[in-house]
């Protein structure tokens, strides 16, 4: 029952859609509407507010850190050494794609996703950063970096915990984030992909 209760509040608290809610403060069109139609953080920079996008980034990323923490707080187990943090971490990243305030329309997960990973291990959740913005840097690519970080973080995990719950987690929130890229990665095979700064992708 406990578990239970956990994983439906992560998912409630992944559902807010934060693109959309600061959209709609800050008076600014609907994400869903515009662009690549992804209510995340880079389609809401093509509405040409910065200050949008960079608090759109802080809470869909601070919403999977919180979920992962406020079930530490309750249960009193370390992030990695049960199945009820990392378990809340993929309710929260479920309830961003799909998110039940919003006709089930939900985002890509990848903020989501690494505020998931740094309530679980700081040091892990680094290590995801770093390996997305080399990749981004040198490909210039958001979603060629988000698929490379996604699959580091996988092993990343596995390499610090082995076959714990946390390893399965991460790797089901894997697959899921590159489910979510599959047009990206039908454009990134054709040659078509957008580059950073080279407009709607």
């Amino acid at each position: 029952m406990q578990t239970a209760l956990i994983a439906l509040a992560a998912y409630l608290l992944g559902s807010i859609s934060f693109a959309v809610v600061v959209s709609r403060a800050m008076r600014l069109p609907d994400p869903r509407g515009y662009g690549s139609g992804n209510p995340g953080a880079t389609n809401v920079l093509r509405s040409g507010s910065r200050t949008a996008a960079a608090l759109t980034l802080a809470g869909d990323a601070a919403k999977g850190w919180l979920a992962v923490w406020l079930t530490v707080l309750y249960t009193g187990q370390a992030p990695a050494a049960g199945l009820e943090a990392p378990l809340a971490g993929l309710c929260a990243f479920l309830g961003h794609l799909y998110p039940v305030f919003h006709r089930f329309r939900g985002g890509k997960g990848v903020a989501t996703a690494v505020g998931v990973l740094i309530g679980i291990d700081a040091w892990l959740g680094l290590a995801t950063l770093v390996s997305f913005g080399v990749v981004a840097l040198f490909f210039r690519m958001v979603s060629f970096a988000s698929l490379l970080a996604a699959v580091f973080a996988a092993c990343f995990t596995f390499w610090l915990y082995g076959l714990r719950p946390v390893s399965a987690v991460v790797a089901v929130m894997v697959v899921l984030l590159v489910a979510r890229h599959r047009d990206n990665i039908r454009r990134l095979l054709r040659g078509e992909e957008r580059r950073i700064g080279e407009g709607k992708g």
